[in-house]
């Protein structure tokens, strides 16, 4: 994300985990890093008069989102797991992709929220939070293993592990996985364990206590999980360079 930008979040009223997030566009893309989840966007940077509702999905390498100065975009970020009863589509088909709601969703129903947004007698994202609440009441009760692969990925417990805990074989944990997060439990597990290490980075822990903390073999290879997520190395990843 670029130095000039801004960013604010909150927790959803949909609870779930889900969050709640603005940004408006600095200089330059804004990097987004991958981070296990699916988000429903509204951005005032599409093509209409009332701008574009898209869906991020689950991402595997950072993303750079382009954006003039200024140009404000509102999310609903769906924890890990919970993106598809919402969006009515398993997580894999949507991962390192940005699509039109519309695709996914009837189209007089994505009208009408866009209308409904760009009208502005309600704030976006209290219009984003009732459309998913709506699709919440009906969808399927979430997968039962879900929590219990999160937690199991983020503790490091390998495949194997997971799999005995939930009472799945190898194969069927992955193919809920996918279904699920968009990918396997061991890229979930990297991507976790990124996010928990930029966490720790941030608040100037060093980095080899940082690789220590999060679960990596070492300071090296701490680095080279985040340039292979992230695109850049951690020091310029934590200044906040969006290019």
């Amino acid at each position: 994300m670029s130095a000039s930008s801004e960013y604010r979040e909150r927790n959803a009223l949909i609870g779930h985990g889900a969050v709640v997030w603005t940004r408006t566009a600095g200089t330059g893309p804004q990097r987004v890093l991958p981070d296990g989840c699916t988000d429903l966007i509204w951005s005032e940077a599409g093509p209409g008069a009332d701008g574009e509702l898209l869906v991020a999905g689950p991402d595997t390498r950072a993303h750079l989102a382009p954006g003039a100065p200024g140009t404000r975009a509102v999310g609903l970020r769906f924890a890990p797991g919970t993106g598809p009863a919402v969006l009515g589509v398993p997580a894999h088909e949507l991962r390192d992709l940005r699509v039109p709601l519309s695709a996914l969703w009837p189209g007089p129903e994505v009208r009408r929220l866009a209308e409904r947004i760009a009208a502005g007698q309600t704030a976006a994202d209290r219009l984003l939070e009732e459309a998913a609440r709506g699709r919440l009441r009906t969808a399927e009760p979430p997968d039962p293993v879900l929590a219990a692969i999160v937690a199991g990925v983020s503790r490091g417990t390998g495949v194997a592990g997971i799999a005995a805990a939930v009472g799945l074989g190898e194969r069927q944990l992955h193919r809920r996985s996918l279904a699920a997060f968009g990918y396997g439990p061991k890229t979930l597990g990297r991507v976790l364990r990124l996010n928990r290490a930029l966490d720790l980075a941030r608040t100037g822990l060093p980095f080899a206590e940082v690789a220590a903390t999060a679960g990596y073999a070492d300071q090296a290879h701490l680095a080279r999980d985040v340039r292979a997520l992230a695109g850049v190395p951690l020091g310029r990843l934590l200044r906040g360079s969006g290019g």
